[in-house]
């Protein structure tokens, strides 16, 4: 065994948490150190089922209308003059799906024998849920109700099940604003990006689990922003490490090597930047590699590079959740992590 493990994301295409949390188990199980239940349903597509069930929520009003097909099709709100957004008052649903999908990860994770496996909650992002529902202005404008709906979601499961869950902050819009900034002011984008993902974690409960996931976007599987190379991964990873609070354990930090539908480079040199990796020790770097557009032969050179780069041996994962694949591709890609996995 080569020490690696397989991060599933998020979402996985099968019907139910159950379905999904048992095929994982059993195409990927001795690989697995973090079990999410699928976001199978209305959440396989992120935070889309969330947006859309705000339509009646009585501080906000439609400001443009969209169908979810593409980044310049979305759903977007705004604030009723004379009303207050309040984060007691926005309810994302990540508290009541834990407590659905927990009974059934207890079931599995006694029948494979994983008394060590852990559930993941993936989290979004605050200045990501601001900008999804009120468009580019929400973050700068309308943040604070959002930040404070994600701390107490993560309060209340934290409450519920303790260090058995590992919450994953999921950080599209951080990527992608890092991605699109020019050189020189790249790094203050990113110290501004990685202090917000980092106070989110500051604001947890002491002992509460983090992992990090870093996304270019996944949106009927295409990316919001690519990039030349992995530096702008590296510079954020690098900012949130930086910031980040003691006293909350950051066990990984995932970057995406593909973009959507985009299958990895196979140029080496795309990977160089990732020698610049800063994380804190006991901080798994996870390599989004995992692409149904390359054979498992291509991704063991990309794995390599990466490997070369970082200096040790790294964990593998999708881009970003599998939920936007289909069921053919989600295994193909979890089958290439397998193999990767197996040496």
């Amino acid at each position: 065994m080569s020490g690696r493990r397989i991060h599933v994301i998020g979402s996985y295409p099968a019907p139910t948490a159950e379905e999904a949390m048992r095929e994982l188990l059993e195409r990927a199980g001795p690989h697995l150190a973090y079990l999410p239940d699928g976001e199978t349903g209305e959440r396989r597509d992120w935070i889309v089922h969330i947006i859309e069930g705000l339509r009646d929520h009585p501080d906000l009003a439609v400001r443009r209308e969209g169908g979810w097909t593409a980044y310049d099709d979305q759903l977007n709100y705004k604030v009723r003059r004379g009303h207050r957004l309040s984060g007691d008052d926005l309810d994302f649903g990540h508290t009541a799906a834990y407590a659905a999908a927990r009974p059934v990860f207890e079931a599995l994770r006694a029948e494979h024998g994983r008394p060590g496996l852990t559930f993941q909650v993936g989290i979004p992002g605050d200045l990501d849920m601001a900008m999804f529902t009120l468009g580019p202005t929400g973050p700068f404008t309308h943040r604070h109700p959002f930040t404070e709906a994600a701390v107490q979601e993560i309060g209340r499961i934290h409450e519920q099940a303790g260090p058995e869950v590992v919450f994953q902050l999921e950080v599209p819009a951080e990527q992608v604003f890092v991605a699109m900034a020019p050189g020189p002011l790249r790094r203050a984008v990113a110290r501004w990006a990685g202090g917000g993902v980092a106070a989110l974690a500051r604001r947890a409960p002491e002992g509460a689990r983090f992992g990090v996931h870093l996304c270019l976007g996944d949106l009927a599987h295409k990316a919001l922003a690519r990039t030349r190379d992995a530096s702008p991964l590296v510079v954020l990873a690098n900012a949130v490490a930086r910031a980040w609070p003691a006293g909350r354990p950051l066990e990984y930090v995932h970057a995406p090597l593909a973009a959507g539908d985009e299958p990895p480079s196979l140029d080496p040199s795309f990977y160089a930047p990732l020698s610049g990796l800063r994380l804190p020790v006991g901080t798994r770097f996870v390599a989004g590699l995992l692409h149904e557009g390359r054979t498992t032969d291509e991704l063991r050179g990309v794995l390599a590079a990466v490997e070369r780069a970082v200096g040790h041996p790294v964990d593998v994962a999708a881009a970003c959740g599998y939920g936007r694949r289909s069921r053919e591709d989600a295994l193909r890609t979890l089958e290439q992590g397998v193999a990767l996995c197996a040496g």
